[in-house]
């Protein structure tokens, strides 16, 4: 027997190993999708906002001042749907529409921090489970953590954008 093929049968379980890992960690992440907009949707109840309200706000809270154009580009929404979502988002106090300082004939999306206020009361209990999660981790594993989940989440980001072009 050549030493190449006595490596293969070592390679194989090892494979079938990394593949089982992966499929688990795919799984957990999907897992972890529907547990997530669970939560969203019962909060979103308890705000009184719609499930895509809810991710546009996210959106504005995590990145504004932005563009109206800017987050339908970010959600893949069509301009007229999201005029929608932002005329109940800012009737409902959630975030204002302010001149852009550097175009006055457009505007920036906000969200207004006393409303943002309530959006932390309602998360608090899954931020402190989150805590106490993470407690349990060391710097090093939670830095590899974290850049899994930005690696992924570019993967998501990538894939939403490719089939946005399919369309």
């Amino acid at each position: 027997m050549t030493s190449g093929s006595s490596e293969r049968p070592a390679q194989r379980p090892n494979q079938r190993m990394q593949r089982r890992a992966a499929a688990s960690v795919k799984q957990s992440l999907r897992d972890l999708r529907v547990q997530l907009s669970v939560l969203n949707h019962q909060v979103g109840m308890a705000a009184e906002l719609r499930d895509i309200d809810l991710d546009c706000l996210d959106i504005v809270s995590a990145n504004g001042p932005i563009s109206p154009s800017t987050l339908a580009r970010l959600t893949g929404l069509h301009p007229a749907t999201l005029t929608g979502i932002l005329d109940r988002l800012e009737k409902g106090g959630w975030i204002a529409r302010d001149r852009d300082p550097a175009d006055r004939r457009s505007v920036l999306l906000r969200a207004l921090p006393e409303r943002s206020r309530d959006m932390f009361r309602l998360y608090a209990d899954m931020n402190t489970r989150m805590d106490d999660l993470c407690a349990g981790y060391d710097t090093e594993q939670l830095e590899t953590i974290a850049g899994f989940l930005q690696r992924a989440t570019s993967a998501g980001r990538e894939a939403t954008e490719k089939f946005g072009e399919s369309d």
